[in-house]
């Protein structure tokens, strides 16, 4: 479903009634967009357009167009055939299905025969996850952070979605940065929605949300790479003591601090 396959959202308008900032966004398998703006922007409401393949129907008035065109009625209707995959924060199974049933019955439809991708897809899961997810392990009885993590790699490993919709990894107690690894150089288009500098900075493009609508798309280009090491050393650091508290370290007042200091070109990290 990824050769030649290309997203295009057309602006509507923000709750003011004004234009968006934007007139078409394209998106292909590879690009990285993340979309960033404050609690109440729009959002979400961007994504869930993005997902139902809005054709002007909802509040924002947005078009979804698949390769140019209106996307077919099975693209909307047929999750066997949808090619948006969308994670969010409230990713739970209601189902009583243990977790090599569940991904089973996501192989069947779309990937009939590759019963050996369960293996594949629960080492990913547990790559993103601190404590392990099996195959016999119940769906309702995984944390979210658990259920994300088997999300994403079901999306990656099973799911045959050159796009996938992430609403704000940052917040389910994941590796993101591991999450966000996986993610690079794929055959996916990624979308973040994300309160996290670190992710949204890494991506191609950001989508600026005000008012309930696109505010501006910027570009990445290059300028912001010292920040997003300082960011990524930054990550490193606070990775280190999550960590430490997960596994019931203490600390005291002589545990070692990190001071940022400006540069000039970003912020340097100096341990004292």
């Amino acid at each position: 479903m990824t050769e030649q396959f290309t997203l295009t959202i057309q602006s509507g308008k923000n709750r003011l009634g004004e234009q968006e900032g934007f007139e078409n966004i394209e998106i292909k398998p590879g690009n990285t967009l993340s979309i960033v703006g404050p609690t109440g922007s729009g959002k979400t409401a961007l994504i869930n357009d993005i997902e139902t393949l809005a054709q002007g129907d909802t509040v924002t008035g947005r078009r979804i167009l698949i390769n140019g065109e209106e996307p077919p009625e099975s693209f909307v209707r047929e999750p066997a055939f949808k090619p948006i995959a969308m994670i969010t924060q409230n990713t739970r199974c209601l189902a009583d299905l243990s977790v090599k049933e569940f991904l089973l019955m996501h192989i069947r439809a779309r990937k009939p025969g590759r019963e050996d991708l369960l293996e594949e897809t629960i080492a990913l899961a547990n790559t993103f996850t601190g404590e392990a997810i099996s195959l016999n392990s119940r769906m309702s009885g995984l944390s979210g952070g658990q259920t994300r993590s088997l999300m994403i790699a079901d999306a990656l490993v099973i799911g045959d979605t050159p796009i996938l919709l992430l609403d704000e990894i940052e917040n389910a107690g994941i590796f993101k940065d591991r999450v966000i690894q996986s993610l690079q150089g794929g055959n996916k288009a990624v979308i973040l929605v994300t309160h996290d500098p670190y992710l949204a900075l890494t991506a191609d493009r950001r989508i600026v949300m005000k008012n309930g609508g696109v505010a501006s798309v910027i570009e990445a280009t290059g300028q912001e790479q010292h920040l997003i090491e300082d960011l990524a050393l930054i990550e490193d650091r606070l990775h280190q003591i999550r960590e430490k508290l997960r596994q019931g370290a203490a600390f005291s007042s002589t545990s070692s601090k990190v001071l940022m200091t400006p540069t000039g070109q970003g912020l340097q990290l100096n341990r004292v």
